[in-house]
């Protein structure tokens, strides 16, 4: 099970998740994010550094030229665009890095199928998160139902994203689909915005190795 914790904002705890083996951390550049990495982690604390973590920049809308020049200034592994990003978009970035494109997911979402079809052939992974009544992109602290999603073909490695905490363990490995590739983390596991708890994560992680 791969775990992504999202919206890490100090270099010492991208330090302490590369330290648990966690496989994803992600930096969101939305500005209006309260946890926007920009300020928070230079550029050349991040290009100093050695992690084996993958760094995920977190984009909502942003313009190609705006994300390439994050993919260079922090270094980063893969991206994750998290707004209404097209193919084109996802297929210029392939090029060079890997692309994780993120659905909102509710009760009224279109065929699941039919939501990724243009997407196939342009992104390395999908993450399916929980649609705000708001209109914003994530950051609900809610869950979806994930049987919305079970009986979907998807055929491509995907994050469950969307209000998980410790207390779910059981249910993510409950779940059970082919493609099923891990699992989305954020503000449940802080002590407050950005800065996570690091007694859960290990909590979490070593729930998931019973």
């Amino acid at each position: 099970m791969n775990i992504k914790v999202c919206g890490i904002t100090q270099l010492k705890q991208l330090q302490q998740l590369d330290g648990l083996n966690i496989a994803f951390a992600g930096l969101i550049f939305h500005k209006e994010s309260p946890r926007y990495v920009v300020g928070k982690i230079s550029k050349e604390e991040l290009q100093a550094t050695d992690f084996d973590v993958k760094k995920v920049g977190v984009f909502v809308n942003a313009a190609y030229p705006e994300i390439m020049q994050m993919i260079e200034d922090y270094d980063l592994d893969v991206v994750q665009l998290h707004g209404d990003e097209t193919p084109e978009l996802c297929g210029q970035l392939s090029d060079d890095v890997e692309v994780i494109k993120a659905f909102s997911i509710g009760e009224g979402s279109a065929s699941i199928d039919g939501m990724l079809a243009d997407y196939d052939d342009v992104c390395d992974y999908y993450l399916f998160d929980t649609a705000s009544k708001d209109g914003r992109a994530g950051g609900t602290g809610e869950k979806f139902d994930w049987k919305l999603i079970s009986k979907s073909k998807i055929e491509k490695p995907f994050f469950l994203s969307g209000g998980i905490g410790v207390e779910d363990v059981a249910k993510i490995k409950a779940f059970k689909h082919p493609d099923y590739f891990g699992i989305d983390v954020n503000s449940r596991f802080e002590k407050s915005p950005g800065v996570k708890d690091m007694a859960l994560l290990l909590q979490l992680k070593q729930g998931l190795k019973k």
